[in-house]
């Protein structure tokens, strides 16, 4: 690490690790696999207060790479890809300009719940535009999360009209902001995280389907796993550089996996017979539209990439199907979402396969571990 690097990393804020949280594993692995491929449309988090959410979140921020944007833009435009930067910047290119590019770790961007939509979207200045002619715009958070992880704690509780915001933003990848005849629209592709907890009601399920994965997360349930828990996270609080140089080496090889996954994403082959049964599974679940069957095909492949494979296996299907569609069977409102027990089932029946007994695992808020490779 340069001089240079070393003193922008210690003046960042020191996060927990991410490969040093404990159990867990069923968000860990929807928020890798969303940050593999963020087309899955992001992913829900339900769950008792306390249990790391917040915590996990900023540690996967921290754990991705810097990313190549263009200097003083207030989109994160990419210098390459035409979908992820602003027209200002694709007029420039095509001009044949020079535009000066900098390195930055990837955003994550928090939103408040009382955010309104002036703050979320941006702002349009009228007068600005009327007496000086010119397009006058004041980015919001969805400009700053471009590229980024969006993050919304509570979303159940965030009003029902900023939720559609956000979930078209992330499912089109563009802001638009109209004001009085003038329309301005920016890059806005990111990996949209909300929390929440299932006591302090639920999502409508229109809002509901529109997130790719939904993650259940517990309380861990055993006493020396809480016991080491607590341990670490005194350990890391007393002496943070210490903690994070033991975890240094495990960061860096799953950083590495990452980056990995992402290129090898576009050689990910599923197979006709297996994306046939995922379709019969969401027809025999009832799951209304086509995002159940467009999702699990995705987060299959992404599974698949992760561990560098370029065939997507019965397994890899088992291991996010749940995670795809618990969320998507809902009818009544009313009525809390089935904990995955159906989804299983029905996935078992229609693959011919025998599921792993790990509800004790599972209750525990362990866990399948997920295999980093060095």
């Amino acid at each position: 690490m340069t001089p240079t690097a070393q003193s922008t990393a210690s003046a960042r804020r020191v996060v927990f690790p991410f490969t040093a949280i404990v159990g867990q594993e069923e968000m860990k692995l929807a928020l890798l696999l969303n940050v593999i491929d963020p087309k899955i449309g992001g992913v829900m988090i339900m769950g008792d207060r306390g249990t790391g959410k917040t915590t996990t979140i900023r540690a996967l921020a921290d754990l991705l790479p810097e990313i190549p944007v263009v200097a003083n833009d207030p989109f994160n435009s990419d210098p390459s890809d035409p979908d992820l930067m602003s027209d200002e910047v694709r007029q420039k290119l095509e001009q044949g300009a020079e535009v000066p590019v900098n390195h930055r770790k990837v955003q994550m961007v928090d939103l408040p719940l009382g955010a309104t939509e002036d703050r979320v979207c941006g702002t349009i200045d009228i007068e600005k535009a009327l007496s000086e002619g010119v397009k006058a715009f004041e980015p919001g958070l969805l400009a700053k999360a471009n590229r980024g992880i969006l993050y919304v704690d509570e979303v159940n509780l965030l009003d029902d009209h900023l939720v559609d915001v956000l979930l078209d933003s992330a499912a089109s990848g563009w802001n638009t902001v109209e004001r009085e005849g003038i329309s301005i629209r920016h890059p806005a592709r990111f990996v949209l995280v909300g929390s929440g907890n299932p006591e302090e009601g639920e999502l409508r399920p229109q809002l509901l389907d529109r997130f790719g994965m939904h993650a259940e997360i517990h309380t861990v349930k055993e006493p020396a796993l809480r016991v080491q828990i607590v341990e670490q996270r005194a350990e890391f609080d007393q002496n943070p550089p210490e903690f994070l140089a033991k975890y240094q080496s495990q960061q860096q090889a799953l950083q590495q996996q990452v980056v990995n996954a992402q290129q090898l994403l576009k050689e990910v082959k599923i197979d006709y017979d297996l994306r046939v049964k995922i379709s019969e599974v969401c027809s025999e679940l009832d799951v209304d539209g086509l995002r159940g069957d467009i999702v699990t095909n995705r987060a299959a492949k992404a599974l698949a990439a992760f561990e560098g494979r370029t065939e997507v296996t019965v397994d890899d299907i088992r291991r996010v199907i749940t995670l795809c569609l618990r969320h998507r069977l809902r009818k009544d409102p009313l009525e809390s979402i089935d904990s995955g027990y159906k989804v299983e089932k029905a996935f078992a029946r229609i693959f011919g396969v025998e599921l792993p007994d790990d509800d004790a695992a599972q209750k525990n808020g362990v866990g399948q571990k997920l295999g980093v490779r060095s």
